[in-house]
């Protein structure tokens, strides 16, 4: 059975991005067969990647070799930084600028859960006073948690550059001390 990951922000190839973001990366040979590895370690061939953006930064020559060692079928949300990556569109399933994306889950509102994907944070998103989530990247790690909000930076430099399941970001979504705004009435 497949699984659905979501990340952002690998920045492949990208020479100043260890120092912009204060990555343990000795080079970007390094940086990038490391994010390679751990991509690999928790996505399988059949399971379905949603990245929010900024692939790579380096020729599309040498991110086309990256991407056909990712496992995954991997959807690609647009960031700042896809020059690359959209030279490499045949790899991704689709290309979009931002999505609205709907998981079967048991668990939630009429067995699914609503997710806003973009590659930046959203103060409010579509039906958000419901409880939907919103999952973005682009910050690094930079931009501070709102622990009231279902929101999260899925960026690899928040998870210690892993992509997350969807059940680990339910996981910690659940946790925050969210509350709607919204009066049900008799």
């Amino acid at each position: 059975m497949s699984k659905i990951f979501f990340t952002s922000d690998h920045h492949f190839g990208h020479k100043n991005i260890n120092k912009f973001s204060n990555r343990p990366f000795s080079s970007v040979e390094e940086m990038d067969e490391e994010l390679i590895k751990r991509w690999n370690e928790k996505v399988n061939p059949e399971d379905e990647v949603y990245h929010l953006g900024d692939v790579g930064l380096i020729s599309s020559a040498k991110l086309k070799i990256i991407l056909e060692r990712l496992n995954g079928k991997i959807y690609l949300i647009k960031g700042n930084h896809e020059n690359a990556a959209l030279d490499c569109a045949p790899r991704f399933e689709w290309i979009k600028d931002y999505h609205e994306l709907s998981v079967k889950d048991k668990e939630a509102y009429n067995g699914e859960q609503f997710i806003v994907l973009f590659h930046y944070a959203i103060k409010e998103w579509n039906a958000s006073h419901y409880g939907t989530w919103h999952l973005y990247g682009h910050y690094h790690g930079g931009l501070a948690d709102d622990p009231t909000s279902r929101s999260i930076d899925i960026g690899v430099d928040c998870h210690n550059f892993y992509p997350l399941s969807y059940e680990e970001i339910k996981e910690i979504i659940l946790k925050k001390d969210w509350k709607s705004p919204v009066f049900l009435r008799d």
